[in-house]
């Protein structure tokens, strides 16, 4: 039995799973991804594969039924995001589709909070200031009595508006589901549209899944409404915000600076235009990289593969 893992996250710590791989006669390829596999890339080797534990890579139809065909049963993905799989055609050809719900959200949700913490104190531009010699003492914002938005509140969103209670923030929400009268009780969160979010946040967290109700969530007209104040913060999926409305509204001063852990494109392209701001925040979509966060996934990704391939396994990494 073979499997395959295109997971960056997972890739460096195979060495805790390699005798447990060894005692069930599994056989482990683990490739450089910098990002994602494309289709082609996976098209030249899924029929290898028995298994797969999957970053963002292009599992198409075409992958999953070559794949299929051969001896692939299972996709377990590292993480949460499955919008680059086809469900539908795993569903067609038996291949198990696996992931890892609520184990990202406390790593998403304090990298969130770092986002706001920096942009509300203005933290990099002093950093790149004293390293240039200047000692300019930035005023910044107080968080206490300000709005925070946040679009998606599913398990990070809520954890995300968790971590401002302490704060002192108001807290708006925003989500097409249901949400538990409880946690809004607690919280003292309100929900509200998305147009009213955008105009009374001091910052707008996007934290929802990408799907296609979310495809380019915040777009041209949606910049129309925010403050000229407000800043964005983007730990879901790159395509939730329409990039080229995003650059036009920092262009134009529609918004006063962002942070963004994804993109449409990934890797960043070098020649990108969001490079070309100060107030814009830039990481390698990786808010969730946190020690206990990787190992927590690590083992479930493995345990939902196995149980797939091999469910009798005793699941021990020691």
């Amino acid at each position: 039995m073979r499997i395959l893992c295109t997971a960056p996250y997972f890739r460096p710590v195979p060495e805790r799973y390699t005798a447990f791989f060894q005692a069930q006669g599994i056989t482990y390829d683990n490739p450089f991804v910098a990002q994602n596999m494309s289709e082609d890339e996976l098209l030249a080797v899924i029929e290898r594969y028995d298994g797969v534990i999957a970053g963002d890579d292009e599992f198409t139809a075409a992958v999953i039924k070559k794949g299929a065909a051969a001896r692939l049963k299972v996709i377990a993905k590292w993480g949460v995001g499955i919008n680059a799989i086809d469900l539908g055609a795993a569903e067609e050809c038996g291949v198990a589709v696996r992931r890892s719900p609520g184990l990202l959200s406390d790593a998403v949700a304090d990298e969130a909070w770092g986002y706001v913490l920096m942009l509300a104190r203005s933290l990099h531009v002093s950093d790149r200031m004293v390293r240039a010699g200047e000692w300019v003492k930035l005023c910044g914002l107080g968080l206490r009595g300000r709005t925070l938005g946040i679009i998606g509140v599913g398990d990070i969103g809520k954890q995300i508006a968790l971590r401002g209670i302490p704060f002192g923030v108001r807290l708006l929400g925003n989500d097409i589901q249901a949400i538990d009268r409880a946690f809004l009780a607690y919280s003292g969160m309100a929900l509200v549209g998305k147009e009213e979010l955008l105009r009374e946040s001091d910052f707008v967290v996007v934290a929802c899944d990408l799907n296609s109700t979310s495809y380019h969530l915040l777009a041209g007209r949606e910049f129309s409404h925010t403050k000229p104040t407000a800043f964005l913060i983007n730990i879901s999926r790159g395509a939730c915000v329409d990039m080229e409305a995003l650059i036009d509204a920092l262009r134009s001063g529609a918004i006063a600076g962002a942070a963004l852990d994804v993109y449409e494109e990934e890797p960043l392209p070098a020649g990108s235009p969001l490079l070309e701001f100060d107030n814009v925040l830039l990481n390698a979509h990786n808010a969730f990289n946190a020690d206990t966060a990787v190992k927590a996934v690590s083992d479930n990704t493995v345990g939902e593969l196995m149980r797939v391939l091999r469910p009798d396994a005793i699941l021990d990494f020691s």
